[in-house]
């Protein structure tokens, strides 16, 4: 025999609901039934809807027109209140960690007018018909981020999904050719080159459309409130990867090297599997290595003895940026890394950029 007890279901039923199975099977009408339980109309309407409480009479009444006892009504009442309730607390704990003032700052979430349509709202946006369902759906990611705590900043994973699953849904506007890992690998060297564009609008336009060719969703997308991630990439499908930025930094030489790293992620490592970058997460031989491929994507290996070696003054450093082919703000930051120029030297030479609401 199975115990119930513990028994926990993601959903709730009403009495109500009961009652009107009853009524088909019978083929009694609303109105005659609201006659003999000598009620209105919209008071049994309440009560078929889950919004009346089932009180000993009632519950007698409802014995005597429709066969149940009277505790079995009463308990069914019961249940259902003590299950909506503890499903409120859930799916309120849960919203109260979505970043839901920045989705809809962001234009990923339309206000909504009361709490229960803001909440079907953000299921929508992941695609999910319950919260247990998003978390089963985001485990890994709870896992992955749960440690990644600080006194100045809390990490949360519903924010980095949140960051996440908005990258999976532009993505799926991005047509792509399918996945070339020779040809993504070959154009690498032209986006290299856009590194000394200045003006966003002109290089990520470009940026996107080459990836794309290869098979490369590239998704810019802003991080929202709790969400530190600064780039990831994971494939969508066999034939199609997704490179996600966050631009957190706002400056090019973080922006580049994450790009780069995250094509690493790609090349090196193919499809096995998720990777997040962001401030507090772990480091691992992957991450080594995707972090080598940028850094010599950037400054190829006939040019790494002379960065090490570079006189650190501005004058140098635009020379050898100009003469490599890349920014002065990605030999800045490479520099830096190096701990050739602590990292308040230089930075006047890094491009900044902000986000245009």
């Amino acid at each position: 025999m199975t115990s119930t007890q513990g028994f926990r279901p993601n959903w709730v039923s009403s009495p109500g609901e009961t009652i009107i199975d009853i009524l088909r099977e019978r083929g009694l009408s609303e109105a005659e039934f609201a006659k003999r339980l000598g009620r209105a109309e919209g008071n049994v309407k309440d009560l078929l809807e889950g919004r009346a409480t089932i009180t000993i009479a009632i519950a007698q009444k409802l014995e005597r027109i429709l066969g149940a006892s009277m505790e079995f009504w009463m308990l069914r009442d019961l249940q259902y209140r003590q299950n909506s309730a503890r499903l409120h607390q859930v799916n309120d704990e849960w919203s109260s960690q979505l970043p839901i003032g920045d989705m809809i700052k962001f234009g990923w979430l339309a206000p909504a007018p009361s709490p229960s349509d803001e909440m079907d709202a953000c299921l929508r946006f992941f695609g999910v018909s319950n919260v247990r369902a998003w978390h089963k759906k985001y485990a890994h990611l709870e896992r992955l981020t749960a440690f990644r705590t600080s006194p100045s900043f809390e990490s949360r994973p519903a924010a980095v999904a949140t960051w996440l699953r908005q990258g999976e849904i532009e993505a799926e506007s991005i047509n792509c050719k399918p996945w070339n890992a020779k040809r993504f690998r070959k154009s690498l060297l032209y986006i290299r080159s856009l590194t000394r564009e200045k003006d966003p609008s002109k290089f990520i336009p470009e940026l996107t459309k080459r990836c794309a060719n290869s098979g490369v969703a590239v998704a810019i997308v802003r991080a929202p409130n709790g969400c530190r991630a600064s780039g990831a990439t994971r494939f969508l499908s066999p034939e199609k990867a997704l490179l996600q930025l966050s631009f957190r930094y706002l400056t090019d030489d973080h922006f580049w090297f994450t790009f780069f790293h995250e094509a690493g992620h790609l090349l090196l490592h193919g499809e096995k599997g998720f990777f997040l970058e962001g401030a507090g997460m772990p480091t691992t031989t992957e991450e080594d290595e995707a972090n080598d491929f940028a850094a010599r994507v950037l400054v190829p290996d006939k040019y790494q003895v002379e960065l090490s070696h570079l006189r650190t003054d501005t004058r140098n450093v635009i020379r050898f940026a100009r003469r490599i082919g890349v920014s002065p703000g990605i030999i800045v930051g490479q520099l830096q890394h190096l701990k050739r120029l602590r990292y308040n030297q230089l930075n006047s030479l890094k491009r900044r950029f902000k986000w245009i609401s």
